[in-house]
């Protein structure tokens, strides 16, 4: 990557839109702007887990404005994520159709463990370089993470399923603070948050961060009132705590440093903050300025590179989990990416489209460790469950298509096969699946691949078929499965 290079991350939480823009120099990354938006995605969020249009609107009206700022921006220089309201969301394909056409870029909802990875980034990339052990912990509006790491390695992550806009609705409605409020929404995060004792037991780390609204929020009021700068103590909670309950309601909470976008989510926060110290028996927790949109823009950095990209690396660690035969892996990535390469059209976004069927095809047989017969079936259930860092939800999940419509009938993925990208993907897989069914190297210099007006056609040449009878008996069966689609595949074998 350049030095100049502008990139830019946007974080869609649960309460708020942030937007980062930096400039790459020289391995790190300078802060260009960063915008803000109180959204409130996550109080839209119903019983029935069903975003509301007033919830929605608003979203898409902030990335409206957010667009503005990255029009001029290249896709592969920009990265958005949602969290935890969209993985929760049940109608989030509604608001995420809209959004991305109003944004003019992919918006990826991420796994916990993605997110509790990407915040680890950000706040060690803005901690001096230490071999500290480091136990991180964001509270968002919907979800809690908690990271222990060293250096820039993240070694353990946790998301739980609490958060300031989640608490703040349930426990302190209308904005209401009473004792017995407290109390029960401490209680009810710890039990949550108990099993972080098991995950992170005392003595694992040697300093606790907060990152995120929350934290700097408490942080920010705490500094002014004297209890020092960048630092939470539990003197300062338990003060903080008697004020909340002298005002009685968050509107009269008087206090320097409180921002009125932060006062509906800032008693459900603390709970959360406090059911922490209690838990772990913290004396202080040091202010995180590192975040989630850090994270994604120094993921940016090590997307440019095959060799830092951690989803590579994600690949590398699934296929030696479940034992793929790595030969025949590599073998079928290449000749796939091969004939997808003959009829890819011209797409400056043609080497992602690539590489994301090669990490399919080198983890085609991920499942073969459970069971042969059904390793497809395997494959794409394991895909769609399995934490994979650096990978977006949407990203596994077409994996996991791909490897499930590896072989047999067409028909378990026809709500997918309008998408002529998937398709072309689809078939390049099968192809060299079949092409690579004796597990040794096919002549794929004697074959072409060609595609015109939703029609494949597939060519070698004379004797071919002669030589590879077998090869050539599976593709005739193949052009009778796509015969059963809207496409058709016609094979040539003079």
């Amino acid at each position: 990557m350049q030095d100049g290079t502008l990139l830019a991350a946007l974080d869609l939480g649960s309460n708020s839109f942030r937007l980062e823009i930096g400039r790459y120099s020289g391995g790190h990354i300078e802060r260009v702007e960063y915008l803000k938006e109180t959204v409130r995605l996550g109080a839209g969020l119903d019983e029935a887990k069903a975003l509301s249009a007033d919830a929605m609107e608003r979203g898409w009206a902030c990335l409206a404005r957010f667009a503005e700022k990255l029009r001029t921006f290249e896709r592969r220089h920009v990265r958005a994520v949602a969290t935890q309201t969209l993985r929760e969301a049940r109608n989030r394909d509604v608001f995420l159709a809209r959004a991305q056409a109003v944004l003019g870029f992919p918006i990826e909802v991420i796994a916990g463990h993605e997110e509790a990875r990407l915040i680890y980034q950000g706040v060690s990339h803005l901690l001096p370089q230490s071999d500290e052990r480091r136990l991180v912990v964001d509270i968002g509006g919907r979800s809690t993470e908690v990271i222990l790491g060293q250096g820039y390695r993240p070694l353990r992550m946790e998301s739980y399923g609490l958060g300031s806009v989640a608490w703040s609705q349930r426990y302190f409605p209308s904005g209401r603070v009473t004792e017995a409020g407290l109390r029960t929404a401490v209680v009810a995060a710890k039990a949550v948050l108990d099993q972080a004792l098991d995950v992170f037991p005392e003595g694992s780390w040697d300093v606790a961060y907060a990152s995120s609204g929350t934290a700097g929020a408490l942080a920010e009021m705490l500094g002014y009132a004297g209890f020092g700068l960048g630092v939470i103590t539990r003197e300062g909670m338990d003060w903080l705590a008697q004020r909340l309950l002298r005002a009685g309601h968050i509107n009269e909470l008087r206090l320097d440093g409180l921002k009125d976008d932060r006062r509906p989510v800032l008693a459900g926060g603390f709970s959360i903050l406090l059911a922490l110290f209690e838990l772990f028996d913290w004396h202080e927790v040091h202010r995180a300025q590192g975040a989630l949109r850090q994270g994604a823009l120094y993921d940016l950095i090590d997307r440019a590179s095959d060799q830092t990209d951690v989803r590579e690396r994600t690949v590398r660690w699934l296929a030696q989990k479940f034992a793929v035969d790595a030969a025949q892996a590599d073998r079928v990535s290449r000749v796939a990416t091969r004939l997808f390469e003959q009829v890819a059209v011209p797409d400056p976004h043609n080497g992602r489209y690539s590489q994301k069927l090669a990490w399919a095809a080198r983890l085609h047989e991920i499942g073969a460790h459970i069971s042969h017969s059904g390793a497809h079936r395997h494959g794409a259930y394991i895909l769609d469950h399995v934490d994979a860092p650096g990978f977006s939800l949407p990203e596994l999940h077409r994996m996991s298509l791909l490897v499930l419509g590896q072989r047999g009938k067409l028909r378990k993925l026809e709500p997918h096969l309008d998408d002529e990208l998937f398709v072309k993907q689809l078939l390049c897989l099968r192809l060299a699946v079949l092409l690579c069914h004796a597990r040794k190297d096919p002549d794929i210099e004697a074959v072409r691949l060609t595609y015109g007006r939703r029609q494949f056609h597939f060519d070698a040449a004379r004797g071919w078929a002669q030589r590879y009878p077998q090869s050539a008996w599976l593709l005739h069966e193949e052009a009778e499965d796509w015969a059963r689609t809207a496409w058709r595949l016609v094979v040539s074998l003079p």
